[in-house]
């Protein structure tokens, strides 16, 4: 376990000009604090002199989490409410592309004084999640999964789980001919789901093909593209990949003079608050979001204990409501 003298030695400044560097001091030049930090980082300094700041770090992009509609609150809140009854300061940060490249995740973790971090929103092209893959620092990652590297784990609900759920609820009501639309497949979440639905027809001994299938990274992009295409293909059920996909396909397929769920059912997945108050209420796979968050803080406690947690998965519920029903004969 490295020491500051340790850091002092190997880059042969003195323990005064480290200290000062570890600490943000103004009168040490950038290059040299980036330097004294990334070696801090490699000796291992980071996990034996942070413990005792007590902060963690939820690290967010691309998720909305300050009101109770948005989708990442009971996450936050859910992590919280476990982290700081245990003497955790948390502090949220808004991860931007800009701040990811200015400093590796280590560096950042280290400069900043957090002994963990709770990670929501990357994508798989976030510069940081190559750092994931060797960070000393632990993380907890929501729906994103880093292998090989004991520092990481992964939570999440069993989206297999919550695919067979859905699937096996259309075909239980007399749906055979059932489509897919997704976002786009350069998140793992989405790629997840996209594989789930192909493995949750065959279990079900439903066709499953591409052809099924629509993605795009826009909503109206996504329903331009495959959802026309889908109810030529005869499609009676379809399951998107998140709420507010289902929701806009549902709008767009009234426009068209089709009854939901009378001439075609649509399942979402989430739950998003919004998805018991659609037109009609929406059949949705839940994610239970508070205690997503718990047991974020759950394993982040576990990895800062040496305890190697991989995946925690929480099981999925089926939410029916309005929007899915026999299909018309």
């Amino acid at each position: 376990m490295a020491t500051i003298q340790d850091i002092a030695d190997r880059l042969g400044v003195s323990k005064g000009t480290v200290s000062k560097a570890l600490n943000g001091a103004p009168d040490v030049s950038e290059t040299l604090q980036k330097t004294i930090l990334e070696t801090a980082v490699e000796m291992g300094y980071t996990i034996r002199k942070r413990r005792e700041k007590k902060k963690l770090c939820i690290l967010t992009e691309n998720l909305e989490y300050e009101e109770p509609h948005q989708f990442g609150y009971d996450i936050v809140l859910g992590f919280r409410q476990m982290a700081e009854p245990a003497g955790y300061e948390v502090e949220i940060i808004d991860v931007t592309e800009k701040l990811q490249k200015a400093s590796s995740y280590d560096v950042f973790m280290l400069k900043n004084g957090y002994v963990g971090a709770f990670v929501l929103g990357f994508s798989l092209n976030d510069p940081w999640m190559k750092d994931f893959q060797t960070a000393k620092t632990p993380a907890v990652l929501y729906d994103n999964y880093i292998p090989a590297n004991p520092n990481m784990a992964y939570v999440g609900i069993d989206n297999s789980e919550g695919m067979e759920l859905a699937v096996s609820h259309l075909k239980s009501l007399g749906h055979k001919d059932i489509g897919y639309l997704s976002g786009a497949l350069g998140s793992h979440i989405m790629q997840v789901r996209n594989s789930a639905f192909f493995h949750a027809m065959r279990q079900n001994g439903l066709k499953a093909g591409p052809a099924q299938t629509g993605s795009s990274y826009y909503i109206t992009q996504c329903l331009e593209r495959h959802l026309p295409r889908l109810l030529d293909m005869g499609i009676t059920g379809l399951i998107c990949s998140h709420d507010l996909l289902a929701n806009a396909a549902m709008i767009q397929c009234q426009q068209l003079g089709l009854r939901v769920p009378a001439d075609i059912s649509i399942i979402g997945f989430d739950d998003l608050p919004m998805s018991a108050y659609t037109s009609p209420p929406m059949t949705t796979i839940r994610q239970e979001r508070a205690q997503l968050g718990k047991s974020g803080y759950y394993a982040l406690a576990s990895l800062m204990n040496g305890i190697a947690i991989g995946t925690l998965l929480l099981h999925a519920r089926l939410m029916v409501r309005s929007s899915t029903a026999r299909p018309a004969t």
